[in-house]
């Protein structure tokens, strides 16, 4: 009887078969594996209580159990009065009914579920409000009382019922410190960390333990986000900068058909290396947030079939032209100004002046050039001798990488609100709205000069600047 004491706090998640104690658990503690915790439509599939600690550095910080459903609460209740005698039963009596039903097993469930709680664990008691409140559930909730341990009501709610919602409050609020909505399947960070907080209302003897652990968990989401906006900076930079290139010899350069075949290959070439950019990318992203079975849709056709010059585009991703002008006009005032400085004034600010014109008009004619546009004939090296070649890259418009940006944002997204309470193997595509337009204009102004030093070629990747400002990205794009 001593299995479950630990210097952590516990607590044991019980209810009903199919309640949803695994998957508040799953959500809870970001496990969507099914080697973990079983989340199943199948009654039964929890027979035994789990230990589910959450760790920070090998140290276990709180502790919970899933335990299996009440099967025959009813009975289960009369027993322990039957025990109890006259009166209301207490802690005692149900400690007695555990140990004595783990020996003959006529309430197996029961007995194995309630262990944890009269050892010393408080319960968090998830309930489906979609469900009718009948007699059986007012029997668990008897029982749960009677053991006076700190208790929380949750209602996994998946369902639009208000009437039976409303009823199951009203009953819960007299067997339960606290009664709470918490819904496993859509819960975002937010929502995790105020259930976590909600434990400090019913435990105040744990209250140092959870505080601590609740400060480890925002720090812990805050170098997730750090370290993601660190491989969107460097996904956009490699694909920025890459160049792919075909060698093509005298004859293939006169014969047009042999020169449009090496320009398919290599168009070929230059989107499949994008997509392996990208989806590596996103393999750092779900690994960071702890994603199994969630998988991002990532194809070299899906570049290709990105048409700069069309409305629906325009409409959907990147910066809308004007944007682009502004943002490009923006960056080159400051290349500019950079030429007023160095030349002591001598220019009397045109440097500044010639530098927004060029930018902007740059960005606003060259925002619909296509990569594929980026195509010429070079001299380059092959196996130490010089050849002529076709190459491809970095791409001429400046939107590309505003397309690249919101692509990301948008998977970000997903990634981070994907519930870890959910079974079902979803596939992420391109498919959503984009964010960059919504972004303010010393933003983008911010983020276009850094685009532009990526597309010339800059040795680093990383600015501190963009880099603060791609983590406040993300704190929006979590918000929602």
């Amino acid at each position: 009887m001593n299995e479950w004491v630990t210097d952590a706090p516990t607590f044991a998640v019980v209810g009903k078969i199919n309640m949803g104690k695994s998957s508040v658990l799953s959500t809870l503690l970001e496990i969507d594996d099914d080697r973990l915790i079983r989340v199943s439509s199948t009654p039964g599939e929890t027979t035994q209580c789990q230990a589910l600690p959450l760790t920070f550095d090998d140290k276990e910080m709180i502790r919970f159990v899933d335990t299996p459903g009440f099967s025959r609460a009813l009975e289960a209740m009369r027993a322990i009065q039957d025990m109890h005698g006259e009166g209301t039963p207490n802690l005692a009596t149900v400690k007695q009914f555990v140990v004595e039903q783990l020996e003959k097993g006529e309430f197996e469930d029961e007995a194995r579920l309630l262990e944890p709680i009269v050892e010393g664990a408080g319960v968090l008691y998830v309930i489906d409000p979609s469900k009718p409140l009948r007699d059986a559930f007012v029997a668990e909730m008897e029982i749960i009382r009677w053991t006076g341990t700190p208790r929380m009501a949750l209602l996994n709610e998946r369902s639009e019922h208000p009437e039976r919602t409303k009823e199951w409050r009203s009953r819960l609020g007299s067997y339960f410190n606290l009664v709470r909505t918490f819904n496993a399947h859509h819960a975002r960070f937010e929502e995790r960390r105020s259930l976590l907080k909600s434990l400090l209302e019913i435990d105040e003897v744990n209250k140092t333990r959870i505080e601590e652990t609740i400060r480890l968990i925002d720090t812990e989401w805050e170098q997730r986000r750090e370290e993601s906006a660190e491989a969107i900076m460097e996904f956009l930079s490699k694909a920025l900068k890459h160049r792919e290139s075909e060698k093509i010899d005298e004859k293939e350069e006169e014969l047009e058909h042999r020169k449009e075949r090496a320009k398919e290959a290599l168009k070929k070439r230059y989107y499949g290396a994008i997509a392996k950019l990208e989806e590596k990318t996103y393999s750092k992203l779900l690994k960071l947030y702890r994603h199994k079975l969630l998988k991002v849709e990532v194809a070299e056709e899906k570049f290709h079939g990105v048409d700069l010059s069309s409305e629906e585009t325009w409409q959907k991703w990147g910066l809308s032209r004007q944007q682009l002008a502004i943002a490009g006009g923006i960056a080159g005032g400051a290349a500019g100004a950079a030429v007023d400085i160095g030349s002591a004034g001598l220019t009397h600010g045109l440097g500044t002046l010639f530098g927004a014109l060029t930018g902007a008009g740059g960005a606003f004619f060259k925002g619909d050039s296509l990569p594929e546009l980026k195509i010429s004939a070079q001299g380059v090296s092959f196996d130490g001798q010089s050849h002529k070649a076709l190459v491809m890259g970095p791409p001429e418009s400046d939107n590309f990488a505003w397309i690249l940006l919101d692509r990301v944002l948008h998977h970000y997204e997903e990634i981070v609100i994907r519930s870890h309470g959910r079974r079902d193997q979803e596939l992420i595509d391109g498919e959503g709205d984009g964010w960059v337009r919504r972004f303010p204009r010393e933003r983008r102004s911010i983020m276009q000069k850094w685009i532009i030093s990526q597309l010339k070629g800059a040795e680093r990747s990383f600015d501190p600047e963009v880099f603060r400002e791609v983590v406040v990205i993300l704190e929006e794009v979590e918000a929602g």
